[in-house]
């Protein structure tokens, strides 16, 4: 029988197995994993191999991320790999753990190495999982946005145990994330076991013998602050002349792709003007684990000045203070927890003067210094990596038994609409069929680019969303596509008239000077999209460039889909750039204008913002929420939702109940008969986006299934039992006729699905 005990004082729990508690005997461990280049990477090969060597009756396999296309030259332990922005990998991950008689998981979680809004491709995998599921937070925010709360919320509640490494991280889950505390085992970070040394042993190694090292480790990028330290050396060598400061790793994988060793340079830039070049020592190296100890063996002193107090652990602290290292640090959360009592000093962020103060002062009180370090060394023995991995093999046989007596037995059914119908899969022949070295083709003769009709801004903005969503779903040809799209709406913007062409011939001749306002609207909504979501940051300079000039010209045009189709980009673009104040003041005139339209228009029996429906209606109500959403306007959400009830009411068939969209062969005027043909693609796909914003806003499953509803019209639930998706190009037919579907599949048709399709993948995550 399992009995629970509690470690008096500390929180940890004891399994102590009996007959019915068999050994854990398989467990994969998923996160970043070493040759990879990050501190996840190091923690989760350590937890693994320590895991691995603490039981000879356990198999240890990893599951790691790939950041890159060829990923990482992996050892054996590595049985599959994720490729971080690619959601089908998550699901084959999924598969693959299920069917190889793995006992358990544990995650490593971090937001920034999954893919998705705020990592939430991993939702996929935990979602299938079958096994128990024990995870370690790396990151807890105080202050999440809305997407990083939602992810760890579920992931939370789909582990069976969770594992931090600071009371803070304790308490933020409880207080914030409203997690039971029974659910929560605090063990701190794994070190490696070294010996109490004195610095003078492994100086000769770096040719400081006779010098007083100053330390700083770990992957460099500028929130390390460590131009802080160089600030202070002055004053620090003034009484100390013998001082150097050490700086050891290599510029981060990920900021070196962006800005290459901008950082770097900075440091000794700076380290010149300060006239301390001669005192700084840069190690531009990812260093082994014995090269790193002897390194820490060497320091007097270890400095971390971290710029933002947001940081719930941090491994190079960890390992510095179990070796016994005196420490300096800013007080971020980690910090302050782990040099309390004495282990270590805190200085105030950015503050050079404070920290040369009290550098100084360990140096002049040597017997202060020793003591600190022996407080330090002695608490981290409890931090070595057997020590952790005998605590997370009792968090792990919890997990196991918690399973075991909580969950019923068998596999779990889910209803039906706990399990919706699966999406067909991404396919896209017909866009790059249709794509040449121009841009997007307007029209097709079935599946044949129509020359003759040549090419729109409209269609290119359509496109260059598409391609902004492939990138969120980790295709591969994304960047590809956007750069053509993005290039040809570069080109059609008119500098002289502040507004974007539309027409264009197959011989790239424009055909007026300034395109519709709807056009402008959609180039908007493209532009914003990409800078709102896009990681790459090839593309943001331009369509930077673009936005910025092209958003004043909006508030002067008169359609309302227009203004609606900018709300949405300016709505994706604040999401990473929300103190623009100029595109908020923008957003606030549109959605006022939005608002008015509908309190003039609308009556009990026809709750809308014109006296007819048209096209892209859905865009209207979809618009009008996310903007509610955004400035806190519950009468605008109200609005948003009320509209789009009643245009989901309207657009449902009487018998059967599928979705029938507003017909443009006549649209439907108010008080006069609603045409049922032409049915376009662009109906079903501002109603799918905007049920799925209605459903994120009010997590009303109405909404998810009223999106569902518009996209089975793709696929032949509707008027006619006839598939308007074509699965054998990946494209989609023009419309449907009263007795048939228009066979030519252009742009604007399969842009719409695709598009759907898209939107609705990436909300499987947030289900």
């Amino acid at each position: 029988m399992a009995i629970w005990a509690a470690i008096a004082g500390r929180g940890f729990l004891v399994l102590q197995n009996g007959s019915d508690s068999p050994i854990i005997k398989r467990i994969a461990f998923v996160g970043n994993y070493l040759p990879r280049r990050c501190g996840i990477a190091t923690f989760t090969t350590d937890l693994c191999e320590a895991i691995a060597a603490e039981s000879e009756e356990t198999t240890c396999i990893a599951i790691p991320v790939n950041d890159i296309d060829d990923g990482y030259e992996y050892p054996s332990r590595v049985r599959f790999e994720l490729t971080e922005k690619d959601i089908d990998s998550y699901h084959r991950a999924a598969d693959f753990l299920n069917i190889n008689n793995v006992n358990l998981v544990c995650l490593q979680h971090e937001y920034g190495i999954f893919g998705g809004r705020a990592g939430s491709h991993i939702l996929a995998l935990l979602r299938a999982l079958r096994m128990p599921i024990v995870t370690t937070l790396h990151t807890i925010l105080a202050e999440p946005d809305a997407d990083q709360r939602r992810v760890l919320e579920e992931v939370a509640d789909l582990s069976d145990r969770l594992v931090v490494m600071s009371q803070r991280g304790r308490d933020f889950l409880t207080e914030i994330y409203h997690v039971s505390s029974d659910k929560i085992d605090l063990i701190p970070h794994g070190i490696p076991d070294v010996p109490f040394v004195d610095p003078s042993f492994h100086k000769d190694l770096f040719g400081v013998e006779g010098k007083t090292v100053l330390l700083s480790f770990g992957l460099l990028s500028s929130s390390k602050g460590l131009e802080s330290v160089i600030e202070a050396l002055p004053a620090i060598l003034s009484d100390h002349p013998n001082v150097v400061y050490m700086i050891l790793g290599e510029t981060h994988p990920h900021v070196k792709k962006i800005d290459g060793e901008a950082y770097r340079l900075s440091l000794q830039w700076l380290a010149r003007e300060r006239g301390v070049e001669s005192n700084v020592i840069f190690y531009n190296r990812f260093v082994t684990l014995e090269e790193l100890i002897e390194f820490i063996g060497a320091a007097d002193i270890y400095v971390t000045p971290y710029l933002n107090k947001a940081q719930i652990t941090s491994g190079t602290l960890a390992y510095t203070l179990g070796a016994g290292k005196a420490v300096v640090s800013t007080p971020y959360w980690y910090a302050e927890e782990m040099l309390a009592e004495e282990r270590g000093v805190l200085v105030p962020f950015r503050d050079p003067a404070a920290l040369a103060q009290k550098v100084i002062d360990l140096l002049n009180d040597e017997a202060k210094r020793h003591a600190m370090r022996k407080r330090a060394y002695m608490f981290g023995r409890e931090m070595i990596w057997p020590q952790v991995a005998r605590r997370y093999r009792e968090t792990f046989e919890r997990a196991r038994a918690e399973r075991r007596h909580f969950s019923s037995p068998g596999f779990t059914v889910k209803a039906l609409d706990k399990h919706p119908d699966e999406l067909p899969p991404l396919k896209l022949d017909h866009l790059r069929n249709m794509t040449d070295e121009t841009g997007i083709l307007q029209h097709a003769i079935f599946t044949i680019p129509n020359y003759h009709e040549g090419y729109t801004t409209d269609d290119n903005a359509r496109a260059l969303t598409v391609s902004a969503l492939l990138e969120d779903v980790g295709n591969q040809e994304a960047f590809e596509l956007a750069s053509r799209y993005l290039a040809f709406i570069w080109y059609a913007y008119n500098s002289e008239a502040g507004r974007f062409r539309n027409f264009m011939t197959y011989q790239r001749t424009w055909l007026e000077t300034s395109g519709s306002d709807d056009s402008h609207g959609r180039a908007l909504w493209a532009l914003g999209t990409v800078l709102g979501r896009s990681h790459t940051t090839a593309l943001h300079s331009m369509a930077g460039w673009l936005f910025e000039r092209a958003l004043p010209a909006i508030l002067d045009t008169t359609s309302p889909r227009a203004w609606a189709f900018a709300l949405i980009g300016i709505h994706e673009y604040l999401r990473r750039f929300a103190g623009d104040r100029r595109a908020s003041q923008v957003q606030e005139v549109l959605s006022q204008r939005l608002l008015a339209l509908y309190q003039r228009c609308r009556s009990d029996d026809w709750q809308w913002f014109e006296e007819g429906l048209t096209y892209c209606n859905a865009v209207l109500p979809h618009a009008t929420l996310i903007c509610g959403q955004s400035i806190q306007s519950s009468v605008m959400i109200e609005a948003g939702l009320e509209s789009l009830a009643w245009l989901t009411n309207i657009q449902r068939a009487s018998k059967g109940g599928h979705f029938v969209p507003i017909g443009s062969n006549g649209f439907y005027r108010r008080g006069g008969e609603r045409a049922r043909f032409d049915q376009q693609p662009v109906e079903g796909q501002a109603m799918v986006s905007a049920c799925l914003e209605a459903h994120r806003i009010t997590l009303d499953t109405r909404w998810r299934k009223e999106a569902q509803r518009a996209f089975e019209w793709f696929l032949g639930r509707n008027d006619l039992n006839l598939s308007i998706y074509d699965p054998t190009t990946g494209g989609c037919r023009d419309g449907l006729h009263p007795d048939r579907p228009n066979e030519n599949l252009g742009a604007e048709s399969t842009l719409a699905f695709l598009q759907s399709l898209l939107e609705l993948r990436l909300a499987e995550n947030t289900l």
